[in-house]
């Protein structure tokens, strides 16, 4: 009897939801040439990875199922793939979050200013992000030779007596790769939490004020936090992506490969594997490995984002 009435349970919530598809099947129709592109192009490509990551492939000839091979060769044999890995952690761990807190806490400050500055600031503060010459001016920063702007200032000062090997030196070329990672960091997530700064109701400041908030602090946990929580989703898996996925950052300035593989990360062996030495098999069980890494911090962060203004 228990089990007619779960049935029929189920069948009830079937019919509701055929029937809310059918009035809504305009926005479906709207709808599916992107989640066609976006399944083929995206959730298959993923799906095909994982497949591919227990075979040996090279383009060549046709997959063969190895198992787990390819996952016990990463962490076993492949010490590159280990540096790779803390390099990778280290530049997700540290600019990851303090990129998305500076991208909302410039947003911030910017709307705070009157309306005829706040396009001028965005675009000074963004165009970093999409500037093509943003490597070559680190470069000239951290030039290894006396001319460079680094050594100068401190031959200049009499902080060293010769010149710095910034990017021949291992214990240097993570730490400008950070640098450089964050002066790129106000990028998308930038955009995204100055529209929703410039969109928030501003009759909750008001009853707020009524309520008994009494400083910018309540205000922004309270009131301005919990509007922004689209934008804030947004930013924050845009962030984790760009600091897991960093790679041409380090190629530019550190070269590829880095001086004892002091700016490798986990899409640069990716590309190795899978660009150079056509080892698709083996960089698919890279990619799986960050994607899940991936798809990991992106729910850890979101949970915690959940709680924002709570």
């Amino acid at each position: 009897m228990r089990d007619k009435t779960i049935t029929t349970e189920k069948e009830s919530r079937f019919k509701k939801l055929r029937r809310k598809m059918y009035k809504q099947r305009y926005s479906y129709y709207l709808m599916a040439p992107y989640l066609i592109i976006f399944g083929t192009f995206t959730v298959f490509s993923v799906i095909m990875s994982i497949v591919f990551s227990f075979t040996n492939f090279n383009l060549l000839e046709f997959p063969s199922f190895v198992g787990f091979d390819n996952y016990v060769r990463l962490f076993l044999e492949d010490e590159v793939f280990i540096i790779a890995m803390k390099n990778t952690l280290i530049l997700a761990i540290i600019t990851g979050p303090i990129s998305f807190i500076l991208a909302f806490v410039v947003a911030w400050l910017i709307n705070e200013l009157p309306k005829k500055w706040k396009w001028l600031m965005t675009l000074i503060f963004y165009a970093p992000s999409i500037s093509g010459n943003a490597y070559l001016l680190w470069k000239l920063i951290f030039s290894s030779d006396m001319y460079g702007y680094a050594n100068s200032f401190l031959i200049k000062n009499g902080l060293i007596t010769e010149p710095i090997t910034w990017l021949q030196d291992p214990k240097y070329v993570l730490w400008i790769i950070i640098i450089v990672q964050f002066w790129l960091s106000l990028g998308v997530a930038f955009l995204a939490f100055i529209a929703g700064l410039q969109n928030l109701d501003q009759k909750l400041y008001e009853a707020g004020a009524i309520d008994g908030i009494r400083n910018r602090w309540q205000e922004l946990w309270y009131i301005t936090l919990p509007q922004m929580r689209p934008q804030l989703m947004f930013g924050a898996v845009m962030q984790i992506t760009s600091s897991f996925g960093i790679s041409a950052v380090s190629s530019e300035i550190a070269g590829y490969p880095s001086v004892d593989y002091s700016g490798h990360t986990i899409v640069l062996h990716l590309l190795d594997y899978g660009g150079m030495r056509f080892e698709m098999g083996y960089a698919s069980a890279i990619a799986t490995i960050l994607f899940m890494i991936m798809l990991s911090s992106n729910i850890i962060v979101q949970k915690f984002l959940r709680r924002v203004g709570t």
